[in-house]
């Protein structure tokens, strides 16, 4: 698929297709939340990418966030699941068709409560797939009870004090061998849009952990989950940009700093300029350390996490070749009678 960011006239890109092509519905989700910002930065990003809508394939579970996938790329395929189920259905649809590029979106409920253990799964295997966690912190759709990634001791008007820690999405992300971890803000919209076109670029599962306030019950300011703690707390790890695979490549001028290239496999390249002076993306127990610190002094630490471009993919390890298992001929995929009957007669 082509990639370039370069629009032909200025209102279409490079494929033809204006920005408006890319919208889905109406959000019906409330004035304010950080889930239609999200959807709306996706619209940008493929846009700019020259995505083909009819090439994408959007998953979801349920959950307010889960709504998110009717807002944006409205020409694509869709599927909503069940609460928790998402990733095995992924894992079915991009085995049947690895061709297809997939964006999921969930939440904190969804991923981090019933979903955990499909979540998990779906990561040591490496599904080739964008995996959006649109964390808020708190069951919105239900009306405020606490997630699994709610603050311990948060207290809120309906749901009283929580008395657990926090799972930390990005945390359990590594630890399940994922080769693209990052967080961040629904409120910094250029550190989504870059990290989403890189993690567009990955040829396993991506996962970005964006925090995305819930107006409604969750936005009080001693809340890690609220805008205002998002906007006063944000710290990020580097500045980072996007350099599409058919783009000419050049550096603009930078501030006094160490910048690091990463190549990824489509040949599409990862800026990151450090602010950190000890932070290393690749360095797997180091963003482990950085995390559990990061939690410990309730920091909101933002950016690309972890990166390892070294594991193949599930269809990789399948073996699955170039066509997709969908667009096979019937006498590739089913075998003939002689075949089944020399089969049957090597059991007996």
């Amino acid at each position: 698929m082509t990639e370039t960011t370069t629009p032909r006239a200025g209102r279409v890109n490079a494929i033809g297709l204006a920005q408006a092509d890319y919208k889905g519905l109406p959000s019906t989700l409330c004035q304010g939340c950080g889930h239609n910002s999200i959807a709306n930065q996706i619209v940008q990003v493929a846009y700019e990418l020259n995505v083909r809508p009819a090439e994408v394939l959007k998953l979801s579970g349920i959950g307010c966030s889960s709504k998110s996938p009717a807002y944006f790329l409205g020409g694509s395929f869709g599927f909503n699941t069940l609460h928790g189920r998402m990733p095995s259905l992924a894992t079915g649809a991009l085995l049947g068709n690895h061709a297809m590029r997939a964006i999921a979106v969930s939440g904190d409920g969804d991923t981090a409560s019933i979903g955990l253990g499909q979540f998990k799964h779906l990561l040591r295997r490496n599904v080739r797939m964008v995996y959006v966690v649109e964390n808020n912190g708190v069951y919105g759709l239900t009306k405020g009870q606490f997630s699994a990634t709610a603050d311990e001791g948060q207290e809120l008007k309906y749901a009283g004090t929580n008395d657990f820690p926090p799972i930390d999405i990005c945390m359990e992300a590594i630890l399940a061998g994922c080769g693209f971890v990052a967080r961040s803000f629904s409120g910094d919209a250029q550190q989504v849009r870059e990290l989403m076109k890189a993690a567009l670029s990955h040829r396993g599962t991506a996962v970005l952990d964006i925090i995305s306030p819930c107006v409604a019950f969750n936005n009080e300011d001693t809340s890690t989950k609220s805008y205002s703690y998002g906007k006063e707390h944000e710290i990020p790890l580097h500045g980072i940009g996007f350099v599409p695979k058919e783009a000419e490549i050049s550096i603009e001028a930078y501030e006094p700093g160490e910048m690091r290239v990463v190549a990824m496999h489509d040949g599409s390249l990862i800026k990151l300029r450090k602010l950190e002076t000890d932070y290393d993306p690749t360095d797997r127990m180091g963003a482990m350390h950085r995390l559990q610190w990061a939690q410990e002094k309730q920091e909101f630490i933002t950016g690309l996490l972890y990166l390892d471009e070294s594991r193949p993919n599930l269809a990789e390890h399948a073996r699955l070749g170039e066509t997709p298992l969908n667009a096979l001929e019937e006498k590739r995929v089913r075998p003939g009678a002689a075949v089944l009957a020399e089969m049957m007669g090597s059991l007996m």
